[in-house]
């Protein structure tokens, strides 16, 4: 009885997602939302270093970094931009850091838009609440974004070892971290920045599961440039170019899943919403 009555539920959370995705392009969706966090990834990345940094210090950020690069794939050159990450972060002025507000803000605008197009809820001034509800997460980017490059210098520490444990370590260290470090911004983006109030249970719900399919895919993003392709031969041999678009796609596949994780966590939402009003509903004489 307990697998049907699971079956069922999977089934109805289905059917609530079907109605979402009804007369809605998920890909244009997810390709705009993409542009938003292309422009704001950069100044993201930077502004949460300089944060780390005033809370820690910048030769401990710089160390930790330079650490973390050790165990990302040369391809792309992700260490070097890592490294030139932690440099701008770290020597960050406060207009400077003031400034990166604006494209940071943008991106809190595009979630609040594109996640709106799924939603029955109604919104005005939905770019300013957006940009506004997001920006709260940066005080907490830093008791984030440390624990990880600490996680950084385990990895580096695992990658020194032979044998299968130490890499099995190594992934479920990373794939973990990540995990932990991605699921509060997502209850506070599914609670808050998203148009529509859901209630916290399947928000947190929601987030978790969401937060453990983002972690899988950037697992796999780093997979991906440990894989020796040549970017830049559909580009006339332009590696930036074809460097560029790979890391465009991937951002757009991690949309994706986000749109998803929020679709199901709508619907779930729904589920319980149509169950306590089942419940509480007077009995029929």
């Amino acid at each position: 009885m307990a697998l049907v009555h699971v079956v069922e539920e999977a089934r109805g959370l289905l059917v609530t997602i079907r109605g979402r995705l009804a007369g809605r392009d998920t890909a244009l969706i997810a390709a705009g939302l993409t542009f938003y966090a292309g422009i704001a990834v950069v100044p993201v990345l930077v502004l949460s270093l300089a944060l780390t940094s005033w809370l820690t210090s910048p030769a401990t950020v710089r160390e930790l970094t330079d650490r973390l690069g050790e165990v990302l794939p040369d391809q792309l050159g992700a260490p070097d931009a890592l490294a030139r990450l932690a440099e701008a972060g770290t020597s960050l002025t406060l207009l400077q850091a003031v400034l990166t507000l604006l494209p940071i803000s943008l991106y809190g605008e595009g979630i609040r838009r594109a996640l709106l197009r799924f939603s029955p809820a109604t919104d005005r001034f939905t770019a300013w609440r957006g940009r506004l509800l997001s920006l709260p997460l940066l005080l907490v980017a830093p008791l984030l974004l440390y624990p990880l490059l600490l996680v950084g210098r385990a990895l580096a520490e695992l990658a020194d070892r032979p044998g299968f444990g130490a890499t099995l370590a190594g992934f479920a260290l990373g794939y973990y971290s990540v995990l932990g470090a991605l699921t509060v911004p997502l209850i506070w983006v599914f609670r808050v920045v998203a148009a529509g109030r859901l209630r916290w249970g399947p928000v947190v719900v929601g987030a978790l599961f969401t937060a453990a399919s983002l972690s899988g895919f950037l697992q796999g993003f780093v997979l991906f440039l440990s894989l020796p392709l040549d970017l830049g031969a559909p580009f006339g041999g332009l590696t930036v170019v074809g460097g560029v678009a790979a890391v465009s796609f991937w951002l757009f596949l991690l949309h994706f899943v986000l749109i998803a994780g929020w679709l199901f966590t709508e619907a779930l939402d729904a589920r319980v919403r149509r169950g306590r009003a089942a419940r509480e509903a007077p009995p029929v004489s």
